[in-house]
């Protein structure tokens, strides 16, 4: 089951941050809307449906926590980035997850949320200096400060592991 949890890995928190891993992450961060098209692009409504694992949420509610996600995660750079290290919101992402728009909504309003966001997103961490970077937000549920740098990893593998869960649906489905 942990590889269908997490086909890329787990995200490595202790990861060195360097000024070529941050240039990836905004090129990943850069791609995701993009390469989410492509990934659930021609599945039907019932592909559409169904659990990317035993136990995990649909194809459906997957994309549009990409979209809920990552909304608040430009939203914790811009206090990062505005604020001396200011404390977040957490948010009950499963319980998100369950509303009825993310379990059954056309998936192209978060589609388009995501274009608009990241495009966003890329623009403002393309112009941080290494200063702005290592400006932090805090975490209440996680007890720790974070960095930029680190959410911006954080969030470039976030979208790679659900494009990855997306695609290892469609390999074993043959889809």
């Amino acid at each position: 089951m942990s590889d269908l949890k997490y086909p890329i890995g787990k995200f490595d928190i202790a990861a060195p941050i360097t000024p070529a891993s941050r240039a990836a992450s905004i090129a990943a961060i850069d791609a995701l809307p993009a390469t989410l098209r492509t990934t659930v692009d021609g599945l039907t409504d019932a592909q559409l449906d169904m659990p990317y694992r035993p136990d995990g949420w649909t194809v459906r509610q997957l994309v549009h926590h990409l979209a809920d996600s990552h909304l608040n995660a430009v939203t914790r750079v811009r206090l990062a980035l505005t604020e001396d290290a200011p404390t977040i919101k957490p948010y009950l992402e499963a319980k998100w997850a369950e509303l009825d728009d993310a379990r059954t909504m056309a998936l192209e309003p978060s589609l388009r949320i995501l274009d608009g966001v990241h495009q966003r997103w890329v623009a403002l961490l393309r112009t941080l200096g290494d200063a702005d970077c290592a400006r932090t937000v805090v975490h209440p549920e996680r007890g720790r400060t974070m960095s930029i740098d680190l959410l911006t990893a954080l969030y470039a593998w976030h979208g790679r592991h659900h494009v990855a869960h997306v695609t290892a649906l469609r390999e074993r489905e043959g889809w």
